[in-house]
């Protein structure tokens, strides 16, 4: 692991958030970083910034140990989690087209597709969408739909020398090694005007808060650690004007949320799952908010 300088401001200065729960010693463990893990509690180090309170993971891995994660990371659950996964995007794209207006064939490109859900969503309501995703098994599941996902990163379509309307990033910034660096690669490959989306955790929520070192999006594969006040100011620092942010929830199984609640509490989790399985309401998806996670939009200057 390497210690690196504040992602917005640049400053060597941090103070600690939240000590590490792994060693630094340990190699990327792969399977940590499913979308679906459950590895609640498993970090490196939490810092942040005295100059301009960003947090973030410091020690942390490599960008070549990263990318290398998310190339080789299969996750057969995501793929059962598809409904679910299909009503979360629906109504993020609702609110999307509130900013964007309807689609009307425009460009859209989705950093981080995975499997292509938002993608396919997107392509049903008129949406020209094309993603992008670094997991060679994500991408083989994607294109057995017949959905245009294409391997590798923000500069692979760099390298191609596209252009789209709309960017989005679902759960995607708290991720990678320089997310300034990220939204200045979303800044060349929008075309002037085009709108940006990113959704990620809100370490400033009131859940975050009142929760501390329990706060369950404190896991190995988020090193990156926004509140609606930094992302807005990394949006603002590559040429974004924000539009609007705010906290938005997802739709998740009964079934899978109770698998979720054993990442950190494995009796609830057990009695969870059993109640739902005995009631037949595995399969029921049900809207979840509690604050914490939010989108901001943007308009390139």
């Amino acid at each position: 692991m390497n210690y690196v300088v504040c992602n917005l401001c640049g400053h060597d200065d941090w103070e600690l958030r939240f000590p590490a729960t792994l060693n630094d010693a340990d190699p990327v463990n792969v399977q940590a970083f499913r979308c679906t893990s459950a590895g609640y509690g498993h970090h490196p180090q939490i810092v942040q910034c005295r100059h301009c309170h960003y947090v973030y993971a410091n020690p942390r891995w490599e960008a070549g140990e990263l990318i290398d994660a998310y190339v080789a990371v299969e996750d057969e659950t995501y793929v059962h989690e598809r409904p679910g996964r299909e009503l979360t995007f629906r109504k993020h794209l609702q609110a999307l087209e509130k900013i964007t207006g309807p689609a009307g064939g425009r460009s859209l490109l989705d950093v981080g597709a995975y499997i292509g859900v938002f993608v396919e969503v997107a392509r049903a309501s008129g949406w020209d969408a094309t993603g992008v995703e670094p997991s060679s098994w994500a991408v083989a599941v994607a294109q057995a739909q017949g959905l245009p996902v294409v391997a590798g990163t923000q500069e692979t379509l760099l390298a191609q020398n596209r252009r789209f309307d709309v960017l989005t990033m679902w759960d995607v910034i708290e991720h990678v090694n320089d997310p300034a660096g990220e939204l200045a690669m979303a800044y060349q490959l929008l075309k002037p005007g085009g709108i940006v989306a990113v959704h990620t955790m809100d370490i400033d929520s009131l859940a975050a808060r009142l929760m501390g070192q329990r706060w369950p999006w404190l896991m190995d594969m988020h090193i990156h650690y926004f509140s609606q006040k930094t992302l807005a100011a990394m949006l603002r620092q590559n040429g974004f004007e924000v539009i609007w942010s705010g906290a938005q929830g997802r739709y998740l199984r009964l079934g899978y949320l109770a698998t979720r609640v054993a990442g950190l509490n494995q009796a609830l989790g057990r009695a969870a799952s059993g109640l739902v399985n005995r009631l037949g309401l595995a399969e029921a998806a049900i809207p979840v908010n509690f604050g914490d996670l939010f989108t901001a939009y943007a308009r390139r200057l």
